[in-house]
């Protein structure tokens, strides 16, 4: 059986392109050789395309790949059958791509455009198609989804980033009316908590609003829920499956990026600290979410389960989650029984499956 071309993309003009570096020497390094040709391809914070020359995946966090001598420009077509075109000296290579693994989180990456571009070139991807991708991404709209699924969650109110600088004191206001502190307040279209601030005060607020204003036109304040941070990986097509749950205990404010990928504060519990009756019932919700929304591949679902009577309360969905050697996606299948490279050829398979 001949080997599939894999191609492998990271980086990313996105927030969250330092993640994907480390995340993409993480698959990189499981992936089998002997299984799969690989193509890992770089794009730079400033949108260059690079085919990288090397195979010491170590150098990719920190941008050091970059300077590897053998990389050559390169581009995925939107042509069908031309796949990856390599730009080198002596002219226009074409290599045959038969997947490609987008290890990209955040803006540009999960949102459905480059799902998009693959989407018109026919080549098979990992993760959900482009209005998943997007549903997702946006949490407005993926809560729009759950409350239509008939999903708990917790409160929250939209507010437009172009409104804060002639507005300010009467979003504040109708802010304060809706909700008691602390709250949460998000830009609508960022992973890995970027941009995101637990308000205590109207100050905070007013800070937390113009931070994420940054990031996103769309802001998302919620309320506050006091409970464990619970999440469980999903796997799969049109018969998904869930993980055991998982559970992140941050050491800090909340689960923050500094929490998540800079210091050691966090503490992952697997299993979550739960019963298992209300488990189950994340497993149950999880999938729901997954559904509701028409994901394909994978996603990781995050909920609070509250202290005082252990109310499960969905929070968002991550269709391309993290994939370091310390995430929770891959963490909670290897407890689930599925080990990483595991995971990976499972991945390619359904993303194969998902274009039929």
């Amino acid at each position: 059986m001949d080997k599939l071309n894999v191609c492998i993309l990271f980086g990313g003009i996105s927030p969250e392109h330092d993640v994907s570096l480390r995340s993409a020497e993480s698959v990189l390094q499981n992936l089998n050789p002997e299984k799969y040709n690989i193509l890992p391809v770089g794009i730079t914070k400033e949108g260059q395309w690079f085919l990288y020359g090397g195979c010491d995946y170590s150098q990719l966090p920190g941008d050091k790949w970059l300077d590897h001598p053998d990389n050559c420009k390169a581009m995925i077509s939107p042509v069908r059958g031309q796949g990856l075109l390599c730009f080198q000296a002596e002219g226009v290579a074409f290599q045959p791509v038969d997947v490609v693994f987008p290890v990209l989180h955040g803006e540009n990456g999960e949102d459905g455009a480059m799902q998009g571009l693959l989407q018109m070139a026919g080549i098979p991807y990992v993760g959900p198609h482009v209005a998943e991708s997007a549903v997702s991404m946006d949490k407005t709209l993926t809560k729009l989804v759950a409350d239509q699924a008939g999903v708990p969650q917790a409160a929250w109110e939209l507010i437009r980033a172009s409104e804060l600088k002639n507005r300010m004191e009467q979003i504040l206001d109708k802010i304060e009316d809706r909700f008691a502190y602390p709250v949460f307040v998000k830009p609508a279209g960022t992973g890995s908590s970027v941009g995101v601030s637990k308000a205590m005060d109207r100050i905070q607020l007013k800070n937390a609003l113009e931070v994420a204003g940054e990031f996103d036109e769309k802001i998302l304040v919620e309320e506050f829920i006091h409970g464990r941070e619970v999440e469980v990986a999903v796997l799969g097509n049109d018969s998904p499956v869930a993980s055991i749950c998982g559970e992140i205990d941050s050491g800090a404010e909340f689960y923050d990026y500094d929490a998540k990928y800079i210091t050691d504060t966090s503490i992952a519990y697997i299993p979550a600290r739960i019963p298992e009756t209300v488990e189950e019932q994340v497993r149950e919700q999880a999938i729901k979410v997954y559904t509701a929304i028409g994901c394909k591949g994978l996603s990781r679902v995050d909920f609070f389960v509250t202290y005082e009577d252990n109310r499960v309360v969905f929070n968002e969905i991550n269709t391309l989650p993290g994939f370091t050697s310390i995430s929770m996606y891959p963490k909670l299948f290897a407890a689930s029984g599925i080990a990483y490279d595991e995971l990976l050829d499972q991945l390619l398979k359904l993303a194969m499956e998902a274009f039929g």
